[in-house]
């Protein structure tokens, strides 16, 4: 048997960090098997449904690397398989018009209500003779499509994270809508129909999916049985929980991967971090590794049933492994367009070999690839801004007679790494005053801080773009 698996978005809001967890167990559970990872588009919410989001989930599943290797299916462009399905399950006796109104089963759910019980159809259009189906239409009411499901029937399958489940027929709320009216009859079907037609159709041999399908799966399977198909074996993951340990929602702030992207994580950090939210390796200590590398590891024995809680932290800690273990030329090519975006000008000697120079600089201590905005604005502007411990330092006995000494031997020498630190020895001799002195002078005379990278490094790129000599001066006048 091929393992075949499915992921299924519906384009009605942009790719959630939930649907794409999803989508990496999906694609770690084919590859592992050497089976193939389909992609469908669950489109039939016509309100909701937009173009931009498809467009947003498949650029997302790209970027990730989740590769597949059938579709994108649109659920919209297989319409006629449904109402054949429809009329399947109409010869078979399983389903039936059901005309009742909005405002009837909005009276129904208060009854119950009031009868604290739980909210469920009843069932009440199972059984209408022609005669009586003709009435309701000649009132002109409208009607939905409806599959019977016996309260006494007991489902049960063993699902490959949590075990044997058990559901009862009863409590699945009476028999359940499966399409809605259309001029021709048929119209839109709804989700559980839909699925389980385009699963059987496309072969699904598991299906896997968030622990909040569970009550979903229960009457997917009555459907299977009904077209006398066979039933996909099932895996229902943790949720995505926040902080409190509810379920992680736009009301935590970034939700979609676009998102995660524009923060400055990297594919593969995001996509390695995602692999641990539910599931860790067999050597537990180990928490880098590509998707492929996953894969060849990857069982559901080793998935949680618990929720699995987001963490920051994390999240940043594997994704700086991920940039500073990335070739100098790769990183480079993420972050100029992060530069760009930020309105940085690469001009006036900023060529791609200086570039790669700044990249190396500040590459160690970045976290997320936004970082290098801050980190490097100072190599982007004509000038600079003191920050307040540096202004304090310019200011301090000595400092201003240092920088001018700095000024003079810039005259006399081109800079090198080794001839700026003969100039820096020339001025600890020559104004007689302790090396840090002279240090903590420059650094904050170039930097306009008393923190950063490498100083002698970034007086070097600064020196190739003409910035060293005009910003001394610029300090000196602070420190006067």
């Amino acid at each position: 048997m091929t393992v075949r698996v499915r992921i299924a978005p519906s384009p009605t809001g942009n790719l959630h960090i939930g649907t794409a967890r999803t989508a990496v167990f999906n694609w770690l559970f084919a590859r592992h098997h050497g089976g193939e990872f389909i992609l469908r588009i669950e489109d039939t919410d016509s309100e909701r449904s937009r173009p931009e989001y498809t467009e947003n989930i498949l650029e997302g599943l790209r970027w990730l690397g989740l590769n597949w290797d059938e579709g994108p299916f649109f659920q919209t462009k297989r319409l006629e398989l449904y109402k054949q399905a429809v009329q399947t399950l109409f010869d078979k006796g399983l389903a039936y018009r059901c005309y009742t109104t909005s405002e009837e089963l909005e009276a129904l759910r208060e009854a119950q209500k009031a009868r604290n019980e739980a909210p469920r159809y009843d069932n009440r259009h199972r059984n209408l003779t022609p005669e009586q189906e003709a009435a309701y239409k000649a009132e002109g009411r409208s009607f939905v499509i409806r599959f019977k499901i016996e309260d006494e029937r007991e489902i049960v399958w063993n699902d490959l994270v949590r075990g044997k489940m058990v559901w009862r027929g009863s409590d699945l709320g009476g028999d359940m809508v499966i399409a809605r009216a259309a001029a021709d009859g048929v119209g839109l079907p709804l989700y559980n129909f839909a699925v389980v037609v385009d699963d059987m159709d496309m072969e699904i041999t598991h299906v896997i999916r968030g622990e909040d399908h569970i009550a979903n799966t229960a009457k997917q399977i009555l459907l299977y049985e009904a077209f006398g198909a066979k039933v996909p074996e099932f895996a229902h993951t943790p949720l995505i929980l926040n902080q409190e340990g509810r379920k992680l929602s736009k009301r935590d702030g970034v939700t979609s991967i676009s998102d995660f992207k524009r923060m400055g994580f990297t594919a593969e950090g995001l996509a390695n971090y995602m692999t641990l939210l539910g599931w860790s390796a067999p050597d537990s200590t180990q928490e880098i590794f590509t998707l492929e590398e996953a894969a060849k590891q990857f069982s559901f024995e080793r998935v949680n049933k618990a929720g699995a809680k987001f963490d920051w932290a994390k999240l940043d800690w594997i994704n700086s492994q991920y940039i500073h273990s990335m070739p100098v030329d790769k990183l480079t090519d993420l972050l100029i367009p992060v530069w760009e975006e930020a309105g940085y000008q690469f001009t006036g000697g900023r060529d791609r070999p200086w570039i790669e120079q700044l990249v190396t600089l500040i590459g160690p201590s970045l976290t997320r690839l936004v970082d290098a905005i801050a980190m490097s604005k100072l190599f982007f502007t004509e000038t600079v801004e003191f920050s307040d411990e540096a202004s304090a330092q310019l200011k301090h006995e000595g400092s201003s007679a240092t920088l001018k000494g700095v000024i003079a031997a810039l005259e006399k020498h081109q800079l090198t790494e080794a001839s700026a630190q003969e100039i820096i020895k020339q001025v600890v001799k020559e104004q007689n005053v302790k090396k840090g002195l002279v240090m903590k002078a420059l650094r904050a005379g170039l930097t306009g801080d008393l923190h950063g990278p490498d100083l002698i490094q970034s007086w070097l790129l600064l020196n190739q773009i003409g910035l060293d000599k005009p910003r001394l001066l610029q300090a000196v006048e602070v420190a006067s």
